[in-house]
């Protein structure tokens, strides 16, 4: 690509002064030309190019209407037929999605879903956005990617755009998925293209979304990180490109190490507090004064949803087969991971100073989704509480506006829960547990109605009758 022709390409993409520097800048300032290149790009330009987002999730819907909203034509693709139905009917099933958004480009032809793969030989781009879980072992399960990519290279043509979004561990867009698309003939960077883009999604965000969080992109080739951030530059405020698809990993990884570490430091002091017979909340939020060298972070039941559970100990697995021990990703997710077990001992022993056993106790669990006004129950901490309740012989009931049913999975046996209206329940219960700290609740209401109250998130921080009755983290 001439030199004249790539510095109209980078204006055209909105994201020069987005932060390039050093390293940063290099993929896109050496892209090379090639005859597929010049042809993609002369079509996200002028608005022609055709993407498909796989995987219709949290992450892939919000990027598929992004997309759409800026004049693009897209298909979502996806294995659960029930998702496809509801984009076509218009109907969304993400909350921060609203359905008459979708309906809308449904209407206007921008968005269209199918379940048949057969229609990525229509597209030009594809952004893969499915699941990446953890292995009971604890090892990185990317058996979703492979599908997807088995898929994908079935339809492959030159001049196509592969953008892995996918939380996954350093290296596996080029030691896995390129591979694959080398398989069917085609040279990535000339033939077709290859980039990471770490999502960065934050379910229930009032501020932030998916347009206006900005965006990581890495190619394996300057020429992949060209294209890559001419595309997502028609959909997002603010494209970051960095030098290599291994640093976009390693930048998903970093953001939620960092917080699952220092989320893990801020339980271990609400332990030490605890033993100290010191109030946790006053001590963080007193440091939180200081207006550097300081950031405050919160205690909680545990971790929960897509991010920071399972990302670091993709990094510490990584490193593992690099023959390196990530201690400090270890030890959080030690402390963690224990924090469950941790508040059934809180209850256990103040349902003792009651003389009264967990055994055969009444206790509602207040709020069942991983996050404060979000209907998302991924790795809630809630459902291991509810599980180690069950195993101790209480007998659990949970409430949560935004959740009306839950599966809960335990030796005793499978059940489903139903949620119970407030704030009828409150005083039959032995033991109201705050696990979720929705603003829709009443907490002065659920501390006056209740004989007592665990209190795992600070919620009840402005209640003022009924104090004694609290006990928090």
């Amino acid at each position: 690509m001439a030199k004249k022709e790539l510095k109209n390409n980078r204006k055209n993409t909105g994201s020069s002064g987005s932060g390039r520097s050093g390293h940063a800048g290099r993929g896109v300032q050496n892209a090379p030309a090639t005859e597929w290149a010049t042809g993609l790009r002369k079509n996200i330009e002028n608005g022609q190019v055709r993407v498909g987002i796989i995987g219709l999730g949290y992450v892939g819907l919000p990027l598929a209407i992004e997309f759409a909203k800026a004049g693009l034509r897209v298909t979502g693709i996806d294995i659960d037929v029930e998702k496809v139905k509801a984009i076509k009917a218009g109907r969304s099933y993400i909350q921060d999605v609203p359905s008459a958004e979708v309906a809308a480009l449904v209407r206007a032809g921008r968005l269209a879903a199918s379940d048949d793969f057969r229609v990525l030989s229509e597209l030009d781009a594809v952004s893969i956005c499915v699941p990446t879980p953890l292995r009971k072992t604890k090892d990185p399960d990317i058996s979703m990617i492979m599908a997807a990519m088995k898929e994908v290279s079935g339809h492959l043509h030159p001049g196509m755009l592969i953008v892995l979004e996918s939380t996954t561990y350093p290296g596996t867009t080029e030691e896995v998925v390129r591979p694959e698309v080398e398989r069917q003939g085609l040279s990535v960077g000339k033939d077709v293209f290859l980039a990471f883009s770490p999502e960065r999604v934050d379910p229930g965000n009032p501020t932030y979304h998916t347009k206006n969080t900005p965006k990581i992109i890495g190619g394996c080739t300057p020429a992949c990180t060209t294209l890559a951030v001419s595309l997502y530059a028609k959909a997002v405020d603010r494209v970051i490109p960095v030098s290599s698809s291994q640093a976009a990993e390693m930048v998903k990884l970093l953001e939620n190490t960092f917080r699952a570490i220092n989320i893990g430091l801020a339980n271990e002091v609400a332990i030490m507090c605890d033993k100290l017979g010191v109030n946790v909340w006053e001590v963080i939020d007193a440091a939180a004064t200081k207006p550097f060298g300081f950031m405050p972070f919160y205690p909680g039941p545990g971790l929960g949803g897509h991010c920071i559970p399972i990302d670091p100990l993709y990094l510490s697995w990584k490193l593992k087969t690099l023959d390196y021990n990530a201690r400090f990703i270890q030890l959080a997710s030690e402390i963690n991971t224990q924090m469950p077990h941790y508040v059934i001992d809180k209850i256990a022993s103040a349902l003792n100073d009651r003389r009264q056993s967990i055994n055969g106790a009444r206790i509602l669990v207040a709020g069942v989704s991983y996050k404060r006004d979000v209907e998302d129950l991924r790795e809630s901490p809630a459902l291991d509480i509810i599980r180690l309740l069950r195993q101790r012989g209480a007998t659990v009931t949970f409430t949560d506006p935004y959740n009306t049913s839950l599966h809960v999975e335990s030796p005793q046996g499978d059940v489903v829960l139903r949620s119970i209206p407030l704030p009828g329940a409150l005083a039959k219960q032995d033991c109201v547990v705050i696990v979720t700290d929705h603003r829709a609740f009443d907490y002065q209401q659920i501390v006056d109605q209740s004989s007592l109250v665990l209190d795992t998130r600070n919620a009840t921080r402005n209640v003022t009758r009924g104090r004694e009755k609290v006990i928090t983290l």
